[in-house]
């Protein structure tokens, strides 16, 4: 009884106080038993872990099916600003990228505000947080109460088959007037381009400023624990001529007098200074070290923009392809399936055993657009010996049967299907994505040729569809979902037209108004521009039945 007292009495104080933690126990010390942290109102799936802990001596082992670890935070003030913090980690080889996440809301009297800070409170951008390879990671924001709120619901979820583990979590309320400063950018243990860096702080409750304009103070800073540099202003701190490898920046506030506050007011960082290696291609990039910076200089095509919430991308060359992992959104281009990109730059790492290329900067506007990429003809035995050749690929396979083809049974977003084709009987297509728009669609009852994405998870070798239009009949062979249109822009008098099909090629070209300016039936794949002005057309390209729309560009 006595300690159910004194939790109450810190509840109730730390709640009315300022510059104080209103959360209890969210450092989950105190455990009523194994599977009951002290003061959570809410609780599922949770284990009292020893081994795996951020800080002191237990964390919670959260085991996912939509699992929840809850606490009411009572005495919440309108206008005060509170800054929350977890530290978590996902188990490597659980869950399928979306599992983790905070589901925290402001409330009144128990009815819940579902909008105010829904995108901080619930997880980066309102989505996941991130798959972590299994290393403590911490996610932090500072919000203010709305209006009438005077309850703070704080919440984690674990989701699917996933192991998440929670410590050290903290729901702050900050002192009034107290002077803040932080690092926002480069993160603690980010891997940096050099040798140039930007720091960028953030500094609230203190004007900074030279010593005689009558603020309150100004930045100190160390590189490296070497000598202290004065700042006077707010702007990014410019460190230039990095070598490559550890650096590690301190900050602090220091009055007029260039002493430092009391009690201290600092910051610290610690990131990893890498240089760009050029690459000319990806099969030269998927055979480099992950962890280093790399630019692609040559042109990459898109193959399929996933519509996934982490802006996944695959792409592809002559040489190899690859998947663009975006979970930062550093690229605010919007491309489309066909868009060339030159200039590609990123760190290359790995998740799942599949190879992903984190871009470091938006490569802007894509360099060409309707390109195809021609798909390599290969077997389900061809992908399980031979997966590390194919992976993030197209490729075309025949005569592929699905095991749940009964004629009625349609398909489900993120789902795995057995395949089999006349080399082996077991094999994962899994609807991944949402771009694939197959949710709804019949699943064939009938042997098809699939085009699709070659993949795997951790070792079990996968395809992706990227579309219903590449589920095809076997009589049905679609001799256009393999064109070839180039150079494309056309810098001279011809265009190349390359198909499966044997068939006449009908050609009409439509300017952006719309109206006919060219028809023609070409059997040399060779079509004549010479009389197209300089602009932007579509051309409609017909075979064997088929019909396809691209854009074409006339220099």
């Amino acid at each position: 009884m006595r300690k159910i007292y004194l939790l109450l009495i810190l509840l109730i104080t730390s709640a009315v106080s300022f510059g104080q933690e209103v959360l209890v126990n969210g450092d989950f010390e105190s455990w009523d038993d194994t599977t009951t942290p002290t003061g959570w109102t809410h609780i599922e799936s949770a284990e009292q872990e020893s081994t795996e802990v951020h800080g002191g001596t237990y964390s919670v082992k959260h085991t996912g099916g939509t699992s929840d670890l809850g606490q009411l935070i009572t005495g919440i003030t309108p206008g005060e600003t509170y800054t929350l913090s977890i530290w978590y980690m996902v188990q490597s080889g659980t869950g399928d990228g979306s599992d983790a996440r905070l589901w925290s809301k402001w409330s009144t009297d128990g009815s819940y505000d579902n909008t105010t800070d829904a995108d901080v409170l619930q997880g980066p951008g309102g989505g996941y947080l991130d798959n972590n390879n299994f290393q403590w990671t911490q996610y932090t924001t500072t919000v203010t109460a709305p209006a009438g709120a005077n309850e703070f619901y704080f919440e984690v979820r674990t989701y699917s088959g996933a192991i998440t583990f929670w410590d050290d979590f903290s729901f702050f309320q900050e002192a009034e007037g107290t002077p803040t400063l932080s690092i926002t950018s480069p993160t603690n243990g980010a891997s940096v381009v050099g040798p140039d860096v930007d720091v960028e702080l953030s500094v609230q409750n203190f004007e900074v400023g030279a010593t005689n304009a009558g603020l309150d103070g100004h930045i100190h800073y160390s590189l490296d624990a070497g000598g202290t540099v004065m700042v006077y202003d707010t702007d990014p701190i410019a460190l230039t001529g990095l070598a490559d490898g550890e650096h590690t920046v301190d900050v602090w506030l220091v009055d007029n007098t260039h002493t430092p506050l009391d009690p201290p007011v600092e910051a610290s960082v610690t990131f990893t200074v890498t240089s760009i290696t050029e690459v000319a291609d990806l099969a030269t990039l998927r055979a480099s070290a992950e962890g280093g910076i790399y630019e692609v200089t040559g042109e990459v095509i898109v193959t399929f923009v996933t519509g996934n919430n982490r802006n996944q991308i695959f792409i592809q060359d002559a040489t190899a392809g690859m998947l663009i992992d975006d979970n930062a959104g550093t690229i605010t281009t919007a491309y489309m399936d066909g868009d060339g990109i030159t200039g590609l730059t990123g760190q290359l790492g790995s998740y799942a055993d599949v190879l992903q290329f984190v871009p470091t900067e938006d490569p802007g506007a894509a360099t060409s657009s309707a390109n195809s990429i021609s798909p390599q003809m290969v077997t389900l035995t061809d992908l399980e010996n031979n997966l590390d050749m194919y992976e993030s690929e197209l490729v075309m396979i025949n005569g592929v049967t699905f095991a749940d083809g009964d004629g009625t049974t349609t398909f489900s977003s993120s789902t795995n299907y057995d395949i089999s084709d006349s080399t082996s009987s077991a094999f994962v297509f899994r609807t991944n994505y949402p771009n694939d728009n197959l949710d709804g669609e019949l699943i064939p009852n009938t042997p098809v040729n699939i085009m699709t994405l070659a993949g795997e998870f951790f070792g079990t070798p996968q395809v992706y569809p990227t579309g219903a239009d590449y589920l095809l009949s076997v009589n049905e062979i679609n001799s256009l979902s393999t064109l070839s249109m180039y150079p494309n822009p056309v810098l001279g008098n011809q265009v190349t037209i390359q198909t499966q099909g044997n068939g006449t090629i009908s050609v009409s070209v439509f300017d952006v108004l719309g109206k006919n300016v060219l028809n023609k039936e070409i059997s040399n794949n060779t079509l004549n521009v010479s009389s197209l002005k300089s602009g932007i057309y579509l051309i409609r390209i017909s075979q064997n039945g088929f019909n396809t729309t691209k854009k074409l560009v006339v220099k």
